[in-house]
């Protein structure tokens, strides 16, 4: 028995280390790595984001505004909504974790799809709660075996669309006709943290995608998480928010950390929001290049889902913790998937042409003159 076995908490005990699939790594020697493992942007932050965070130095001896005042307003002002449906986060993760302290706790359980965010069953075992993961179904979230794993002590449904690590999203239809069916003693997550691709996505494929704030406008029990890391590519700075009914913000208002958003991620995230022209060369580009991504990927014969998001999920058919080890030490760092249930596949970060041809490179290089490991069960 390990000294403080006894002491820490039962959700402490119970989640291991393999809850958390991020590993400290040896970095390659006189390379520099190409980072498509973790879904940042790879053209930075807007310059307007850049100089208001230049500005902010100045008083960065004075703590934050706890409430972040000003960012707050201009998000609600942004959104059509009250600032009393506005709550700033450290990272959308600061808003999973304050929504699981606020509505779990032992004996009580959250429901979402496996081979989702890695956050989810982390944030409810941490609450001491239990978290059901449904079955896919084509890769996507089944939300009609979701609606039926719902029971009297389920309190939160998680609806990451799209979807990390599949890059798959739910038509605004059917997410309407589930909200529709869930019991009212349900509050339901709607993770947004990829919007901005997904919406660009769904306006080219003619899709509908997301009308979520129009059923908070209606009432909804639910909570839509947006994030400054992704396509406004401050993922450094830990900034994000939710969006949902005023009662329940004001309930994990209480469980939040002090000062948990600094001054220059707040001058950062108001910024960014005016830099309209910056978000549409990010989605653009990622639009293009995925498209790209994915038939030389499939040229080379591995299976690639559609993304709506700025990463692709490839099934390389073999293992890829090798693979990626192996991809690494060519200079490229990749997401293997063992973590998620998918030991065969990886997600790779759309990246700038110049990074992605060097992906590319990588995967077609020696390695594939060698015969590969299969798995079993993998044909």
């Amino acid at each position: 028995m390990s000294r403080f076995f006894d002491l820490v908490s039962k959700p402490a005990r119970e989640m291991g280390t393999t809850n958390f699939p991020f590993v400290v790594r040896q970095p390659v020697e006189h390379r520099a790595v190409i980072k498509l493992d973790s879904n940042e942007n790879p053209f930075g932050p807007s310059p307007l984001a850049l100089d208001a965070m230049r500005s902010a130095l100045a008083s960065s001896s004075l703590y934050p505004d706890d409430d972040c005042t000003q960012l707050r307003l201009k998000l609600a002002e942004h959104h059509g909504l009250p600032p009393e449906q506005v709550l700033v986060t450290a990272g959308s993760t600061g808003m999973l974790s304050l929504l699981c302290q606020t509505l779990l706790a032992p004996g009580l359980n959250a429901v979402t799809s496996e081979r989702s965010f890695i956050v989810y069953p982390m944030a409810v075992h941490a609450a001491g709660a239990r978290l059901r993961e449904v079955p896919m179904r084509d890769d996507c979230f089944d939300l009609r075996a979701i609606l039926a794993s719902i029971d009297a002590n389920t309190r939160i449904v998680f609806v990451a669309n799209p979807n990390n690590p599949t890059g798959t999203m739910v038509e605004a239809e059917q997410v309407e006709q589930f909200l529709a069916r869930v019991p009212q003693h349900v509050v339901v997550v709607l993770d947004e943290a990829y919007y901005e691709f997904a919406l660009y996505f769904a306006s080219l494929r003619r899709m509908n995608y997301s009308r979520s704030l129009d059923y908070l406008r209606q009432g909804a029990s639910a909570v839509v998480l947006r994030t400054f890391s992704k396509a406004h590519g401050l993922a450094g700075l830990r900034v994000g928010y939710g969006l949902g009914p005023a009662e329940l913000l004001g309930y994990c208002a209480r469980m939040r950390n002090t000062y948990s958003v600094p001054s220059l991620a707040q001058a950062a995230a108001m910024a960014a929001l005016d830099d309209a022209g910056h978000i549409r060369r990010v989605v653009e580009n990622n639009a293009v290049q995925a498209r790209f991504l994915g038939r030389e990927l499939e040229l080379l014969g591995y299976r690639v889902t559609q993304t709506s998001a700025n990463f692709l999920c490839c099934d390389v058919n073999e293992d890829a913790e090798v693979l990626a080890n192996e991809l690494r030490e060519q200079g490229v760092a990749v997401r293997p998937l063992g973590h998620w249930g998918a030991p065969n596949c990886i997600r790779a970060t759309v990246g700038t042409p110049e990074q992605n041809q060097i992906f590319l490179e990588a995967m077609r290089g020696p390695r594939n003159s060698q015969p590969r490991p299969r798995l079993v069960g993998s044909d």
